[in-house]
């Protein structure tokens, strides 16, 4: 195998399936200096990526014997390696441990929009967070990817986010991205508000399950 073939196979397993142009390409995004070592990965990631928190039960068992030891750096070096798996553990991480000074390294995260599947964590955080920074990085997400009618990202996530937002603070940001949104899901996406935000509200309130376990 050449090594051109070896990387593309590289890329699309850390999730890396589409590769686009964007407006935020040149903006610098946090990444490890070191690959991190499999023994860090079978520890901190893959006893909670698969099912998420989508299965909050095993995320506390599984969360419980390393909670004691988790901190900030551990957090970081998920955030910082190129892998769909690792980046969206260390945004359930930060999340649930309230470290919002990664903030910028997600909001950033979720402009480029490197890799698959980790965008929903991302939203996920950034709607914990409920700070005005993470609020505007929804919204110049939404107001360049609601325009990409080929990329099929986190537009649906990142709209129930500041809906989340909103319903705390008392304001109406998303009602601003929704004539963007039903163009975009227009004659190609079936994705009904109501119900996507019952699966958000899901998942926020399984974070704070596990919050407070």
């Amino acid at each position: 195998m050449d090594e051109k073939t070896k990387k593309q196979i590289e890329l699309h397993s850390a999730g890396a399936t589409i590769r686009h142009a964007s407006p935020f390409a040149e903006l610098e995004h946090y990444t490890n200096e070191n690959k991190i070592e499999p023994e860090f990965i079978k520890k901190w990631c893959v006893p909670f990526y698969m099912f998420g928190i989508n299965n909050a039960d095993e995320f506390i068992r599984n969360f419980e014997s390393i909670r004691a030891e988790l901190n900030i750096e551990v957090v970081k070096n998920l955030l910082g390696d190129f892998n769909w798996r690792t980046r969206i553990v260390g945004a359930y991480f930060a999340s649930i441990m309230e470290f919002k000074s990664v903030e910028d390294i997600i909001g950033i995260h979720l402009l480029k929009s490197q890799v698959c599947y980790a965008g929903n964590g991302y939203c996920l955080t950034l709607a914990t967070f409920n700070t005005q920074n993470g609020i505007e990085y929804l919204k110049k997400y939404l107001e360049y990817y609601l325009t990409r009618k080929d990329l099929h990202y986190e537009q649906r996530e990142a709209m129930c986010a500041l809906k989340w937002t909103d319903q705390i603070n008392g304001t109406n940001e998303m009602e601003k991205y929704l004539d963007l949104y039903q163009d975009w899901i227009s004659g190609k996406y079936s994705q009904d508000l109501n119900n996507s935000f019952q699966g958000f509200e899901q998942q926020m309130n399984n974070l704070k399950r596990i919050k407070t376990a």
